[in-house]
């Protein structure tokens, strides 16, 4: 019988907002991620309708409680938290 194969699970590089670096798997949860970073992003509906979580990761905006970490090739995924003055 084959061996399985080691769990390859692809990981990214992501900076935060505040400077600091660290990496998440491939297909996670931004809010989870952050979490774990320390990294506070703000939140609203949880479901992707009110815009209070997004996020802009490399020019893209995202809404962090709806999407998850993606593949960047292998450079870093550049975090910033959207900011909105009626927020």
């Amino acid at each position: 019988m084959p061996e399985a194969p080691p769990n390859s699970e692809p990981v990214v590089a992501i900076q935060w907002p505040d400077g600091s670096t660290t990496s998440a798997p491939v297909g996670s949860d931004w809010l989870q991620a952050a979490a774990a970073a320390g990294v506070v992003i703000p939140t609203g509906c949880l479901g992707g309708s009110c815009g209070a979580c997004e996020i802009d990761v490399n020019g893209e905006v995202l809404r962090a409680c709806i999407a998850t970490v993606h593949d960047c090739g292998n450079g870093v995924l550049q975090v910033e938290l959207a900011v909105d003055p009626y927020w």
